[in-house]
């Protein structure tokens, strides 16, 4: 029986569905990141506890959160790819946003004692399983639904999302630390950006619930691997180029050993093909998950434990580095298009290799005026901008459709578990026990210098294939 076309979502829709549930997740993320003080002080410190402890244990919860996501990327991409890209979409909207919003209502230490700390945890770790499937799924439609050659424009909306829910975040607790006294934002404040998380989730779920997309009949393929005829970049390939696995070329076309051009790579369907590939996407975005924590999300604590800096000062410097890298990742999603992948990411490294210690070096210097220290930051985060545009077309391309949305997102989850999710946890511990502050420095340039090899296993001409 010939699989039922489905209709397609229009690339402008799909855009906007696949992006705000991501939206809604680094919202939180940034939220959370930028109150790790305040939360420390309301869930793990009780009366006359060590305060950098509280920290440290702070940022334990959060790493447990980035632990969840390779099993979330795994359960919601099967999900995904079986079912289609709707269901896991709507589902793992659903569960960010209430374990988000649970969050804000949650007792302190001070009223239910060692509990506190377990349920925090417990809510990020319903966090992370559903953090770990929105990624695989919301870039698969969005590079799947985009028109020819913008894959890496349109896979650079998800990391826009990322820097504009950072940017929301930061600047929600950025507002509620001048409104409110210090005393209030402690006691409640931080609550209200927590809460936020519900009406925002609704409209990510209004929008995801509008997605024409439905499950496959049984027998045939998932809705992602079947098409209306329609011109883009899964439809057969332009002369010269070879036609993806699985599809046949149009009648009266020669065949494909006919045809000029690069031979194609064959890989194994599944099993060792499929690991091999998550274990290689992990090793291209390593950098792009160190550094970007590092310098996007970590920054706000570092600056206020190691360099003293106000809670309100560490806030206004991370909104900036936030502002540079949200301006840089479409530029540079568009610009892989063109010169590829592998050329922009390369760069990326490079430039956090070469410049993340005298970023800090600089940034410590009293003599570098206020000015020139808001610059360096958006530079800063400009930088990781280079890898975070082409950085979802990248693993979009690396997997055919039937286990894309698995096997980028588990790419994805395993990198930011182990880079992401541990920065702070490793960073604070260390500067804490070292009397380094450099460490910051030396673990965003080490993993991008371990990146660049496996970045230079891309092949140039990759973002001009059509997806498999």
């Amino acid at each position: 029986m010939a699989p039922v076309p489905l209709r397609r979502p229009s690339a402008r829709h799909a855009l906007v569905a696949g992006s705000v549930g991501n939206f809604v997740e680094w919202y939180e993320f940034g939220v959370y990141g930028s109150f790790a003080t305040v939360i420390a002080a309301r869930f793990f410190t009780p009366d006359g506890g060590d305060r950098a402890q509280a920290l440290i244990a702070a940022y334990a919860a959060f790493a447990i959160a980035f632990f969840f996501r390779p099993l979330g990327a795994l359960l919601f991409g099967r999900l995904a790819d079986r079912a289609g890209r709707r269901p896991a979409l709507v589902l793992a909207v659903c569960l960010m946003s209430g374990a988000t919003a649970l969050i804000g209502v949650l007792p302190a230490y001070s009223a239910i004692g060692a509990l506190a700390p377990w349920l925090l945890t417990l809510l990020r770790s319903v966090q992370g399983l559903s953090a770990g499937g929105e990624f695989g799924g919301a870039v698969s439609l969005l590079t799947e639904t985009a028109p020819t050659g913008r894959r890496g424009r349109h896979g650079a909306w998800q990391s826009l999302t990322v820097a504009l829910g950072l940017l929301t975040g930061a600047g929600s607790a950025a507002a509620l630390a001048t409104l409110l006294s210090e005393s209030a934002l402690y006691a409640w404040g931080w609550r209200i950006p927590f809460l936020l998380a519900l009406p925002l989730g609704a409209v990510a779920l209004w929008l995801r619930l509008r997605l024409p997309e439905s499950a496959p009949p049984p027998g045939t393929a998932a809705p992602c691997a079947t098409r209306s005829p329609r011109k883009g970049p899964n439809t057969p390939p332009p002369e010269g180029v070879p036609a993806p696995e699985g599809t046949s070329p149009p009648a009266g076309s020669p065949a494909p050993a006919d045809l000029p051009g690069p031979p194609v790579v064959p890989r194994t369907p599944g099993g060792t093909g499929t690991a091999g590939a998550v274990v290689l996407g992990v090793g291209r975005i390593m950098g792009w998950s160190a550094a970007g924590y590092t310098f996007l999300v970590v920054l706000p604590s570092y600056l206020q434990a190691t360099l003293g800096a106000t809670f309100q000062q560490a806030l206004a410097a991370t909104f900036v580095a936030n502002l540079g890298f949200a301006a840089a990742i479409l530029p540079a999603g568009a610009l892989s298009d063109r010169v590829g992948r592998r050329a922009v990411m390369l760069t990326g490294c490079a430039l956090v290799v070469l410049t993340a210690l005298p970023l800090l070096h600089l940034l410590r210097d009293p003599g570098t005026s206020v000015a020139a220290k808001a610059a360096l930051l958006a530079a800063a985060g400009a930088t990781i901008g280079l890898l975070a545009g082409p950085g979802p077309a990248l693993l979009a391309e690396m997997f055919p459709t039937r286990v894309r949305s698995t096997g980028l997102g588990l790419a994805y989850a395993l990198s930011n578990a182990v880079f992401s999710g541990c920065a702070g946890l490793i960073v604070t511990a260390l500067v804490r026990h070292t009397g380094n502050p450099d460490i910051p420095a030396f673990y965003a340039a080490g993993a991008c210098a371990l990146a660049i090899p496996a970045l230079l296993t891309l092949r140039p001409d990759d973002h001009l294939r059509p997806l498999r």
